[in-house]
């Protein structure tokens, strides 16, 4: 069994009088691919901001297992540092890249806070001391190589305002690849794709744990994306976990067939 790379522990979040993830407790196993599904209203993208720092829970407990600095508690980490320090990045549901800039300026920008450091704040930019070339040089590597990677190098010098839809999806995850993120968490990336472009999603999450090793979290509508590529699923309704296991129990749990899948009427006598 692969070692949790997250543990979610009793985690309530309550605005005022409404409880919006109940008492959720679970593991995010290292390297693998976990999607939070459920209906509209159960919770999955609050349970998402209270892993990565927007929200911070009313009660529980968020642990990063993580490979450097041990363990670390993301409730009581700044939103800043969840990224940074745990490693733990997020797509929006709204693509948030930057329209005007190319495919690798958008990657280059995701490293600005190695690139700023490097530069004392601009002093070494200004200057062009050995230690901030080095810095500016790896980065380069780095976008080049996601942009090899997730096939977008023809397209590196292209505004990303000017990509399709499931192409700009692609360049946000590469964006998100280049602070070296050991859990990342994307809201709906198969929303307003095509049939061709959520396939080609499937590939691309399942090449990313496979051959990188990534661990990814995903909270997806597309039932044929979600059962295509999860190793584990976890059902929230209404902030309650109803159900968690592989796809295929999932798609035999009548909790969740009622819940979330729908459930069959009775035929008539």
């Amino acid at each position: 069994m692969s070692e949790n790379v997250l543990e979610v522990k009793n985690l309530t979040m309550r605005f005022g009088g409404l409880t919006a993830i109940n008492d959720l407790s679970l593991g995010i196993a290292s390297g693998k691919i976990t999607s939070i599904i459920g209906p509209n209203g159960a919770g999955k993208t609050t349970f998402f901001n209270c892993l990565t720092g927007f929200y911070k829970p009313t009660t529980g407990s968020v642990q990063m297992n993580h490979p450097e600095h041990g363990t670390l508690l993301l409730e009581k980490m700044a939103s800043h540092h969840v990224a940074r320090k745990a490693g733990v990045v997020r797509t929006f549901q709204n693509i948030r890249l930057f329209p005007n800039m190319t495919v690798l300026e958008n990657l280059m920008v995701a490293q600005h806070n190695a690139l700023q450091q490097a530069s004392k704040f601009s002093l070494a930019g200004i200057f062009g001391l050995p230690g901030y070339k080095a810095a500016s040089d790896a980065a380069m590597e780095k976008a080049e190589m996601w942009l090899t990677r997730l096939k977008l190098r023809d397209i590196a010098n292209m505004p990303t305002g000017n990509l399709s839809y499931g192409t700009q999806r692609r360049v946000e995850i590469a964006r998100a690849l280049c602070v070296d993120p050991l859990l990342i968490c994307l809201d709906e990336p198969a929303a307003g794709l095509n049939p061709r472009e959520s396939a080609e999603l499937n590939d691309l999450l399942m090449y990313l744990t496979r051959e990188h090793h990534k661990s990814v979290m995903l909270i997806e509508h597309d039932m044929n994306v979600v059962m295509k590529v999860s190793d584990h699923i976890c059902v929230l309704n209404f902030g309650n976990k109803i159900a968690e296991g592989t796809p295929e129990q999932i798609q035999n749990n009548p909790d969740v067939i009622k819940a979330y899948l729908g459930e069959e009427e009775e035929e008539a006598a």
